[in-house]
């Protein structure tokens, strides 16, 4: 059945929509667990975490902060999946790059790949190898084998290496020894409603388990997911560079130079400074900043959104306690997908083989990881590239020329009369005649072998192949092998890991820094030979109870060394003191080094004529890029104080160019170092109310140094047309422009604290609440270089719920609400030299949404039926600068167990 969507009555639309899902038998499943009672919500000084220390311990004595999503709590939430309610969690900010695809950070410098966070599985790391993050949920369990979802906020390289100094979310899933049967979900939904642009969309997610105890020795469980819908949009127009042509009074509509957000091909290295006539008969000219026209994201993609998720495991169990566990992973993504650009994501693949090993004393794993990009494409270079295919922008062969076209025609329009307003429209008209227009034959055949061009100069393809190898083991000491130790309240761990990245080059995106290239002319060897990067790494740790165990001290000392950089030391000290069973207070200070991720230390790639670079000596030493470029911002500072003198003052180019050299700064950074964080952290848990209330606040300081961020840089090229270097500097065309990784010089510092409420009436309603507020201080040095802070000042989230609310019928509403901030990334930056609301970023509009979730269970069916929806009021929002406009997802879910 098909319904026609009807703006003046949405609500009836999706009343009707819901019971043509429910008439029409959309089945939804829920697990066989282990029978739980509502007085699990106030057991919370018997929870038991893992993911603190790597061993089981009670969650008041965790020398850390570390809070959870309990079975309870999980089956509570209005959210449409677990991985939705994480970000109600205490202390944690999300960005939501699209359905199904959400990004996990707390306590600030976050992005749409934050590879300062770490997703876990079961211990094990979920990022994808070439960036060092996860995509999203692709490998991520279904709601129908979690167990118990941990957080740990802050820093925890000591125990589980690079990547986690901001933390961690660990998700454990089911044991299939302990949860068997077959397990059935369906949810079916409608979204995009009151999107003119696209009209309403439906939603679907089927998730299964299966999970077998053959014996008690050997156990299965088998996962499968697809979900399938429509995307949401990416449709902020803003203009990033809307003082352009300030010095011509050009502004909004009447720029030339105009650059939307979410508009590609329309960049600044598809825009150019050319001289035209504005007067009749005069011979002076002025000098325009003029852009390509550029296509919107809309047309670029069909926002097609499908998820094709399984898991097959494999359980042995020991007559010693011990279990043995080998596992696969797969995902089969079709998305969009944000880093420094957007991405279309098609027939991406990740996949994982593990293999676990835990007992009493021991926890010992080793998996892969790989990644295939499939058909994936950047957007902006597809932009871009379309446009030039229709034509480009410099002449080669006496072709037609985009901006010469555009000059042209504009000296016409004004030498026939025309207002400067008109003449510049009617050169846009005459250079764009022809142009490819969206949903035609042409334009659907270019951007189809673009597609598969892995050249971003002249195509689109996004062709990475990478994995990498985790091994890593932990030994408790006083659990078996020195029992004594437990006698004097003494505990010893050791640990070790190692993980080797295997890079397989494409020639576009990654290349052999020891090859024949670019990066290295003098070589001998071939840029397309595979290699690798590796990094190894060990702990000890220590506890000490005294006091009769009300006061526990804890150390850990943790030394890795990574390829091209020497041994690195980090300590970790903490104390809890529990004056009774139902307080506790926690303090640490720790510090840890963040060894740069793949990405950051070995891309090679074109992104719109501007030459990314990996930040390693070995990536850039031959080409002198560090020693002989100036910042880019100063170069765009020079440029625009020059046109200013040439419109405003009438000055020759030449004299504006010496006039304003001293603007021009040489570079003054170097290559990449490690990044060094140092944290100290304190907290407090209490219980109250015979534990019907609990209560856990944190707060933290952190100092880094040697933050890794990007920079832009520009080194001229010297000829007969620039002899010199602020000649050179002053036209795109005798420069050659770098995106380089490398340490920001300021002293940067963040503070922030979090709060969190739990409280469970007599009768079984559970109240939850919590606020998080993070803050970035900035005291010396400020280079404004370092990557952006990205998070909201103040986060409230709010849940009141009960099981049992009547007769098998539960029912939830949360609340979510962030204040406005900065978003700043390189898709996102303005114009360095222009004075913005918010310098280098864009605002993100405080928003706030509910979500809701009325359940019935079917007791004599063992089923489950959940009517729910996500941003329940439909307000649409950005969660982060450049990224899509989100709405309400409303669904029902039957969840069923046999």
């Amino acid at each position: 059945m098909i319904l026609q969507r009807r703006p003046s009555s949405n609500w009836r639309y999706i009343s009707l929509y819901i019971t043509t899902i429910i008439i029409t038998g959309s089945i939804t499943a829920l697990a066989q667990p282990q029978t739980q009672s509502n007085v699990d919500s106030v057991r919370r000084l018997d929870e038991v975490v893992v993911t603190a220390s790597k061993s089981y311990e009670q969650r008041m004595k965790s020398p850390v902060s570390v809070f959870s999503l309990s079975p309870s709590a999980l089956k509570l939430t209005p959210s449409v999946s677990y991985f939705d309610a994480i970000g109600r969690m205490q202390g944690i900010q999300t960005a939501t790059v699209g359905l199904g695809f959400t990004v996990v950070n707390s306590r600030g410098f976050t992005n749409t790949t934050n590879v300062r966070f770490s997703q876990l599985v079961d211990g094990m790391d979920m990022a994808s190898p070439h960036i060092g993050a996860a995509i999203g949920t692709a490998l991520m369990p279904t709601d129908l084998d979690i167990q118990k979802v941990e957080l740990l906020p802050g820093i925890a390289s000591v125990l589980y290496g690079m990547n986690t100094v901001n933390g961690l979310v660990n998700t454990l899933t089911k044991n299939p020894f302990d949860y068997t049967g077959l397990t059935v979900q369906q949810k079916s939904g409608v979204t995009q409603i009151n999107n003119n642009s696209i009209g309403s969309n439906y939603y679907n997610e089927t998730n299964l388990r299966w999970a077998q105890k053959v014996n008690n020795r050997l156990a299965y469980k088998v996962n499968f997911s697809y979900l399938r819908g429509h995307d949401w949009v990416a449709d902020d127009y803003s203009d990033l560079n809307p003082a352009a042509n300030k010095s011509l009074n050009l502004f909004g509509a009447d720029n030339p130079g105009y650059n939307a957000v979410n508009s590609y091909g329309n960049e600044s290295s598809d825009t150019k400074t050319i001289s035209l006539k504005d007067v009749m008969g005069s011979a002076t000219t002025h000098q325009y900043t003029v852009s390509r026209t550029g296509y919107r994201e809309i047309d670029l993609t069909d926002y097609k959104v499908e998820y094709i998720k399984t898991n097959a495991s494999v359980y042995y169990r020991f007559a010693n306690n011990g279990q043995l566990e080998y596992s696969f992973r797969s995902a089969n993504v079709n998305s969009v997908y944000q880093r420094a650009n957007r991405f279309d994501l098609e027939g991406y693949q990740l996949m994982q083989n593990s293999l676990r090993y835990t007992s009493p004393s021991i926890q010992a794993k080793t998996y892969y990881n790989f990644e295939n990009t499939g058909n994936s494409y950047n957007l902006r270079s597809m932009g871009e590239n379309i446009d030039a295919a229709f034509k480009p922008s410099t002449s080669t062969g006496g072709a037609p020329n985009w901006f010469t076209d555009f000059t042209n025609t504009f000296n016409s329009s004004i030498a026939s009369g025309s207002a400067v307003t008109n003449a510049l429209q009617t050169a846009r008209a005459a250079a764009d005649n022809g142009r490819y227009q969206p949903g035609t034959d042409a334009f659907n055949q270019t951007l189809k072998r673009l597609q598969g061009i892995n050249d971003w100069n002249v195509g689109a393809a996004l062709k990475v192949k990478q994995g990498f190898l985790q091994s890593e083991v932990q030994v408790n000491l006083a659990k078996e092998y020195i029992k004594g130790l437990q006698r004097i309240g003494m505990d010893i761990a050791l640990g070790a890991d190692n993980r080797t990245y295997f890079f397989y080059p494409d020639g576009n995106y990654f290349i052999n820094p020891e090859g024949k290239s670019l990066i290295n002319p003098n070589s001998q060897g071939n840029p397309l030979d595979n290699f690798k990067y590796q990094r190894t790494g060990g702990y000890v740790s220590i506890v000490k109870r005294l006091w009769n165990e009300k006061l526990t001290v804890n150390g850990v000392v943790r030394a890795d060394k990574s390829d091209y950089y020497s041994l690195k030391w980090n300590p970790r000290a903490s104390i809890v003191y529990m004056p009774a069973e139902t307080q506790s207070f926690r303090a640490s200070f720790q510090s840890a080094y963040r060894f740069p991720s793949t990405f950051e230390a070995f891309s090679a790639i074109n992104s719109g004529n501007v030459q990314r670079l990996g930040g390693l000596p070995v990536m850039s030493q031959n080409v002198g890029v560090f020693e002989n470029a100036y910042l880019d911002n100063s170069v765009k500072s020079f440029q625009s104080a020059v046109k200013t003198d040439v419109n405003v003052n009438h000055l020759s180019t030449a004299a504006a160019i010496t006039k304003n050299e001293a603007l021009l700064v040489k570079n003054s950074y170097d290559y990449m170092k490690p990044e060094q964080v140092y944290s100290l952290e304190a907290g407090y848990r209490g219980s109250y109310l015979s534990n019907r209330l609990f209560v856990d606040v944190d707060f933290y300081y952190n100092s880094y140094q040697n933050f890794i961020a990007q920079v832009n840089m520009d080194v001229p090229v010297l000829s007969a047309a620039a002899p010199d270097i602020p000649t050179a500097l002053n036209s795109s065309t005798t420069q050659n422009k770098y995106r380089m990784y490398t340490n920001a010089q300021s002293k940067i510092y963040t503070i922030g604290w979090s709060g969190g409420i739990t409280y469970v009436t007599k009768s079984n309603w559970r109240f939850t609440g919590n606020t998080t507020f993070n803050k970035l201080v900035k005291s010396q040095n400020e280079d404004g270089l370092e990557d952006g802070f990205n998070t909201p000042p103040w986060m409230l989230n709010m849940q009141v719920g009960k099981q049992e609310l009547f007769e098998n019928i539960s029912a939830s509403v949360g609340i979510h609400w962030q204040q406005n901030y900065s978003w700043q990334s390189f898709l996102t930056t303005w114009d360095s030299s222009l004075t913005t609301p918010i310098p280098g970023g864009v605002n993100v509009p405080a928003y706030s949404n509910v979500d809701a979730q009325v359940s019935y269970a079917i007791v004599n069916l063992k089923s489950v039926v959940k009517i729910g929806a996500n941003n329940l009021f439909n307000t649409y929002y950005y969660s982060f600068g450049g990224g899509p406009h989100i709405g309400g997802l409303y669904y029902v879910s039957w969840t069923a167990s046999f």
